[in-house]
Order: structure tokens, then C-alpha cells, then sequence
């Protein structure tokens, strides 16, 4: 690895914790250049303006990360445990994209849940699935979805909803991982 890209991983590292941390609004330049040992007019070399740089780590880590979960329509409930293991691994991805839901809208384009050809392929699997099986809830793709990722993160601290969230996953998070795959199949 070069000098410049060893630099540039760096300063996505502790972007990735500054944005996580602060959103976008509340990031700052100075913090994530200090905390990457990088030479602040670097960010702006590299990624542009705060801006950019979110970008970068909202591709790098929610985009990317979200496709390390193998999307099973055939079976939503394994699905649904393996994003809940996904999160637990990776709390910056939800927090992150609920960073870019506040401040900068619900573009479905940027989603990591709903982008494009993503969410696309996702909702086509689920039609297939959906019209091969009797007895499949009548909600459209992209509710059934919606519903899933949504009971996948139900114990995320990133979640209004979660009551004490972090006391539930302290106590056993296997115990919120069986709940999430009972719910999807249920829901199923």
C-alpha cells in the first residue's frame, strides 16, 4: 500500500467514526484529520469537501457492508438474523444511514436498504418468491421489505422504538436475534 493510500484509509477510518458519532452537520474537518495524523487540505485533495467524504464512508461501509448480506428471499427470516449479526458486528452502518435519513432526506437512491439495483433486485426476488408460494402475506415487495429491515433492527440504539435497547442486547443478544427470526417468520 502506497504512503497516499495509507493515508486516504486513514482518514475514512476516523471519518467513519467522527460521521458515526456526529452526523454530518456536527463532523468536523479538523477532528478526523487530527485523529487520521493526515494534513487537513488531504481531505479536501482527496475527497473534495465534508461532503465527499461522507460519501466515501457511506458507500464504503453502509452500501458495501449492506451487500456482504447475502439478500434470501426464499427465506426472510434467516435473512432478517443475519442482518440483525450484521449490525451487532457493524452498529456504525445503521447509524450512519440514519445520519444520511436526518440530514439528508429519504433519497431512495442513496439508501443502502431501498438503492438501486439493490432494492430493485430485492423486490423482484421477493415477487418470485411471493407468486411461486400460497400462503404468502399480501403485502407488496417493498412493504414486506420495509417490514423486515425494520424488525431486523428493532434492538439497533438507532431506533426511537427500541425500549432500553442496549439493556435487551446486554442481557442476551441471542435472545433478540431468536425474536427477530420468530417475528419475520410469523410475519411470513
Amino acid at each position: 500500500m502506497s504512503r497516499a493510500e495509507a493515508t486516504k484509509a486513514r482518514i475514512l477510518h476516523a471519518a467513519t467514526e467522527e460521521f458515526a458519532a456526529y452526523g454530518i452537520a456536527g463532523a468536523r474537518v479538523d477532528r478526523i484529520a487530527k485523529a487520521a495524523s493526515a494534513n487537513k487540505n488531504l481531505i479536501y485533495v482527496y475527497f473534495c469537501n465534508k461532503d465527499g467524504l461522507f460519501d466515501a464512508v457511506f458507500d464504503a461501509h453502509v452500501g458495501r457492508g449492506l451487500d456482504m448480506v447475502p439478500f434470501t428471499a426464499d427465506d426472510l427470516p434467516d435473512y432478517a438474523g443475519r442482518l440483525f449479526d450484521f449490525y451487532q458486528k457493524h452498529p456504525e452502518v445503521l447509524r450512519l444511514a440514519t445520519w444520511h435519513r436526518l440530514e439528508r432526506g429519504t433519497v431512495a437512491e442513496r439508501d443502502p436498504a431501498v438503492a438501486k439495483p439493490t432494492r430493485d433486485d430485492k423486490l423482484a426476488a421477493l415477487e418470485a418468491v411471493q407468486k411461486d408460494r400460497e400462503g404468502t402475506p399480501g403485502f407488496t415487495p417493498a412493504t414486506l421489505l420495509t417490514l423486515v429491515l425494520a424488525i431486523a433492527s428493532a434492538w439497533s440504539p438507532t431506533n426511537a422504538a427500541s425500549m432500553p435497547a442496549t439493556a435487551a442486547l446486554a442481557a442476551d443478544p441471542a435472545e433478540c436475534r431468536n425474536t427477530i427470526v420468530e417475528a419475520v417468520r410469523r410475519l411470513m
